[in-house]
């Protein structure tokens, strides 16, 4: 009867550490990345759905046999890594970490679009054209070939792999370039081409796990490689960053942990288990579990260009630019005034975030939690509260400012891409706890009939009074936020910015004005949140994804970091224009993607310059 009562726990332990041999061959190839290159590849997740839509077109389109199959995912895998290096990271050479990490984000937007365009986004089915036998390893417990083979390569996958780095010339020249990439060069070893063959290597890995993932769950589809990046990124970071050993225990651990929460919490908590793991690693012990801290820190600076004086526009353009604002609902097109309210929305939010990245030098990837929080929080006071609109939406706001600081304040002593991840974690707890708050929230169905915008019983929800609405906040922050970057605590912002260390020598505390500015570009964030939610009466969970986050921070950095007039700039150049096209507006993510890649490599400072 014992035996019996332990039945299940056998099961989510074989489940877990199924599905942890997957999360280690992703950790395992972000690890040798990083142990190399010193860089933390978002694309990871893109090329394990690659290596998935491969394996579909060889399994179950020309019908070659598994084996063959799995070679084919092997080696275009790692072609693709080796296209990622050499245009992609290669030409950051000795820029900041965070360049190059954004760079991989763009490389991972382009590769699902493109996924997307060629395989259609609909799921596709994988068989995996293995016997469908199970062996009773317990009462009531059994293990499929299946799940054999997965642990099979997986620890094969690990044992040829440590063979390799500790036994062969070229894995001798590979940990060299680990340790010290200049002193690996002036004893004759060509470091680009380690580098190379680490993304082919790491590629390779992802792509095996994203065959083996689609054969597991018999489905593909392209939005499976958002979910594979952020746990790749958590099995590795709590084994430690460039330790492989490290990876491969990250992701047996994390496989475990999600397969009993869901047995003892339910299928819904699963990913909230790898993100408050990710964010406990990150705050306590950012050097992992299995890893020293030895690695020279970052620049406190989370930026990655060169400061430069903003770009001025003439006086007869800016007239010219503000007429065509003032005037454009006056023309009589809804189509284009609702478009330009959209523009309005995210400059608010860029203007939010050019502060946060630019001024202090925070990069988040998170930013898209803040708007969720202000647009939640006023529509919840509007619609269960009977409060009116007017007063809920500047609430949404100050809700925002007030819980996004306080959740990101164990990220203010973290630096560079730790503060980005850290970010991003944090954004993926609140939209689960948004998912999952049924009673509150709505859950996935969201909250609908949200009051309209109104000022007490005037109604406001035509475009025209939206469009000036939204216009008039948009003026009044970027005044307030001007006025901010002229005072002594906008020079106390970019002191921290610049060098974090010496503006503690002086008397300043990092934290403290890094919590300033989050407090400012909260309220900005929560006031686009809300105007949303009111907008279109109806909010969900599924709008406030990390790609909403990513698209606030390619339109700052198209528009310039901490530059106001660029931020605005930006949205209209991302956000209205392929509105505008609408046979652009379908290919949007590559139109992003290209866009984070181009600004980053060619004109970094942004259009109108930093500030």
């Amino acid at each position: 009867m014992m035996l019996s009562a332990l039945t299940p726990w056998i099961d989510y332990t074989v489940n877990g550490l199924v599905i942890g041999n997957i999360y280690a061959l992703l950790a395992v190839g972000l690890a040798l990345i990083f142990g190399v290159a010193d860089l933390i590849n978002f694309a990871v997740g893109s090329v394990f759905s690659f290596g998935a839509y491969i394996g579909w077109v060889c399994a179950a389109y020309l019908k070659l046999p598994l084996p063959v199959t799995i070679l084919v995912v092997i080696l275009a895998s790692a072609l693709l890594g080796i296209v990622i290096e050499r245009f992609g990271t290669r030409p950051l050479q000795g820029r900041s970490r965070i360049a190059a990490l954004l760079v991989t984000i763009g490389i991972g937007l382009i590769i699902d679009q493109l996924l997307q365009i060629i395989f259609s986004p609909d799921p596709r089915a994988l068989p995996s054209g293995l016997p469908d036998r199970r062996f009773t390893i317990a009462p009531g417990a059994t293990i499929g070939t299946l799940d054999l083979l997965i642990a099979g390569v997986g620890s094969a996958s690990g044992l040829a792999l440590w063979l390799f780095l500790s036994r062969s010339r070229i894995g001798w020249a590979i940990r060299a370039t680990a340790q010290d990439s200049e002193a690996a060069r002036q004893v004759g070893i060509f470091t680009d081409r380690m580098n190379m063959l680490v993304f082919a290597l790491a590629s390779s890995l992802g792509g095996v796990g994203g065959l083996l993932i689609g054969m597991y769950y018999n489905n593909i589809d392209p939005s499976m490689s958002f979910n594979a990046t952020l746990k790749g990124i958590v099995a590795a970071m709590v084994g430690g960053l460039g330790s492989l050993p490290g990876a491969i225990i990250g992701g047996l651990v994390l496989g475990l942990t999600e397969s009993y929460g869901i047995g003892i919490f339910g299928a819904s908590y699963r990913d909230l288990f790898a993100f408050v793991i990710l964010l406990l690693v990150l705050v306590f012990r950012p050097q992992g579990m299995f890893q020293r801290a030895g690695r020279a820190p970052e620049p406190l600076t989370g930026t990655f260009i060169a400061w430069s004086r903003p770009l001025r526009l003439p006086r007869p353009v800016q007239a010219a630019i503000l007429l065509v604002v003032l005037v454009l609902p006056l023309a009589g097109q809804p189509y284009v005034t609702q478009i330009g309210i959209n523009a309005l929305i995210y400059g608010l939010a860029a203007m939010s975030l050019t502060l946060v990245a630019g001024t202090v030098g925070q990069v988040s990837l998170g930013h898209a939690a803040l708007l969720a929080i202000g647009g939640y929080a006023s529509a919840l006071f509007a619609a269960n509260l009977g409060w009116p609109v007017a007063l809920t939406i500047p609430l949404g706001g100050v809700v925002a400012a007030a819980l996004g600081t306080v959740l990101i304040y164990p990220a203010f002593r973290m630096s560079g891409h730790y503060v980005s991840i850290a970010s991003m974690a944090i954004a993926e707890i609140v939209a689960l706890v948004i998912l999952n708050w049924t009673g509150l929230t709505g859950g996935s169905m969201g909250l609908s009939g949200i009051p309209p915008l109104a000022i007490g019983p005037i109604d406001l929800s035509d475009a025209r009074s939206t469009y000036y609405i939204c216009l008039g906040l948009v003026i009044v922050m970027a005044l307030l936020q001007a006025r901010l970057l002229r005072s002594h605590l906008g020079r106390s912002l970019r002191a921290v910015r610049d060098d974090a260390i010496a503006a503690k020598s002086f008397g300043l505390s990092p934290s403290r004005y890094k919590m300033i500015a989050f407090l400012f570009g909260g309220f900005g964030a929560g006031l686009a949140g809300a105007i949303s939610a009111h907008l279109f009466s109806y909010i969900d969970s599924n709008t406030f994804g990390l790609d909403l986050s990513i698209l606030v921070l390619t339109i700052v950095i198209l528009g310039g970091l901490g530059n106001i007039a660029g931020a605005l700039l930006g949205a209209v150049l991302l956000v209205a224009l392929p509105e505008l096209f609408r046979e652009v507006a379908q290919y949007r993510e590559l139109v992003y993607g290209l866009a984070l890649i181009l600004l980053i490599r060619f004109r970094p400072q942004g259009l109108l310059g930093t500030a």
